[in-house]
């Protein structure tokens, strides 16, 4: 006999079935708690210890550091695999064969050019706009080139649909990019592989070619890689329940930028360099701003050190802190703001008041470091993220849409008042 939660109100004894996953996550199932309990609900806000799906994606264990994209850990794949297996992986549930993967990659590329009168809406974009801004823009927009819904009971439909945003979104990044920097827009190789194009239409100089640097290829693909899914964050919770109401897929991940572009979320590497700026300006005394982040009165907080969710240590900050090792030994940068990064990184991987907290550097720092020496500004920090993310939104999207979940409609205690009646304007 399976086992049950009780729950007792106002004196009355409810019943409701516990959910065991496949790794021994345990979850009450509260789906028929309104209709049972003459309309009795729960209050979480933030969603902090609500399941709001099912989903055999993204297993997520904070406590232990553990993150598993469909089962394999996060450091084999990074090791091991490249951003577009991880994508067909996530995606489509297991890792692809050889003729798998050059089919979808060869089926991404002939999808890979985009209307030219997205051109126009690139153009009326000023220099000054926020690139996370223009990339939800571009994506809806998307939308309107696309106007027939996929249609999600056909195999064909959807892959084609997939193939198409995964085409269709680089060049939309790379253009976000050479828009700030006032650089022609390019298309890219179709000779080259999915994250060195990716590479080639951002830093391309109309005026030389361009070569790739397999070192800065190697992390920029490790960081797609572990940014790819996430479990129900923010803006994966966005997609999903943008898309339950049946909204195209281009639609449901324009929602899931906007969500990404908050400084509590996706913001997180930017915010990162904007302290190591201001640290810079006042002096770039290490020391003081470490002494700061333990001093419980002062406001001051150290941007990219512990994370909300992995309350030991980040499994994706010790794989790509070797990728950053050696892009900075490879590229030399002599920049002082990396310079106050890798202090500050050195302190806390010591200091005591960290070591004992847990507070050790995440994903955020040392995407941040990586991406300042690539030649990324500060502002396209999010954008790439997106970049990365860009799969696990479409298998979250594709995994709710095929398991016909129904429209999300969270609701509320109403604290508000009561009713009471109409006043007219001469005697309120």
């Amino acid at each position: 006999m399976s086992e049950k939660a009780t729950l007792e109100i106002h004196g009355k004894k409810y019943e409701f079935p516990l959910i065991v996953g496949t790794e021994n996550e345990v979850a009450i199932d509260i789906s028929n708690l309104r209709s049972t309990t003459d309309s009795v609900i729960t209050l979480d806000p933030g969603y902090k210890n609500t399941g709001s799906c099912e989903s055999a994606i993204t297993f997520l264990d904070g406590e232990k550091g553990i993150l598993r994209y469909r089962g394999y850990s996060i450091e084999e794949l990074a090791e091991k695999a490249d951003f577009l297996e991880v994508a067909f992986l996530l995606i489509f549930g297991e890792l692809p064969t050889k003729v798998q993967l050059d089919k979808f990659h060869t089926d991404i590329k002939a999808q890979s050019v985009v209307d030219e009168d997205i051109r126009k809406i690139v153009d009326a974009f000023p220099k000054s706009a926020h690139p996370m801004g223009v990339l939800a823009s571009l994506t809806s927009a998307l939308t309107a080139f696309n106007p027939s819904s996929v249609n999600v009971d056909s195999e064909e439909d959807m892959y084609k649909a997939i193939c198409k945003i995964l085409g269709k979104f680089p060049v939309l990044v790379a253009w976000t990019f050479r828009k700030k920097h006032g650089l022609p827009l390019d298309y890219g190789d179709k000779n080259l592989g999915y994250v060195e194009n990716i590479l080639k239409m951002m830093f391309k100089q109309p005026n030389e070619d361009y070569k790739i640097n397999p070192i800065i290829l190697n992390a920029l693909d490790k960081l797609l890689i572990l940014h790819a899914d996430h479990e129900q964050n923010c803006s994966t919770s966005t997609v999903r329940i943008a898309g339950s109401s049946h909204v195209g897929l281009f639609a449901s991940l324009s929602t899931g930028i906007s969500a990404l572009w908050g400084p509590l979320h996706g913001g997180a590497n930017q915010a990162v360099l904007e302290m190591l700026e201001a640290i810079n300006l006042d002096g770039g005394d290490t020391d003081k701003y470490m002494a700061k982040a333990k001093d419980r009165e002062d406001p001051f907080r150290l941007m990219g050190f512990g994370h909300r969710v992995y309350k030991n240590f980040d499994p994706r900050a010790k794989i790509i802190k070797k990728a950053a090792d050696e892009v900075l030994n490879d590229l030399g940068v002599a920049d002082k703001i990396l310079e106050i990064a890798k202090a500050l990184e050195k302190e806390a991987l010591k200091d005591p008041y960290f070591v004992e907290r847990k507070l050790y550097p995440n994903v955020d720092f040392y995407s941040g470091i990586i991406y300042r020496a690539m030649g990324i500004p500060t502002d396209m920090f999010t954008v790439m993220f997106a970049l990365g993310r860009l799969p696990g939104w479409i298998a979250q999207w594709r995994e709710m849409r095929l398991n016909k979940e129904p429209i999300g409609r969270p609701r509320q205690i109403y604290i508000g008042e009561t009713l009471r009646p109409f006043k007219t304007v001469d005697k309120r």
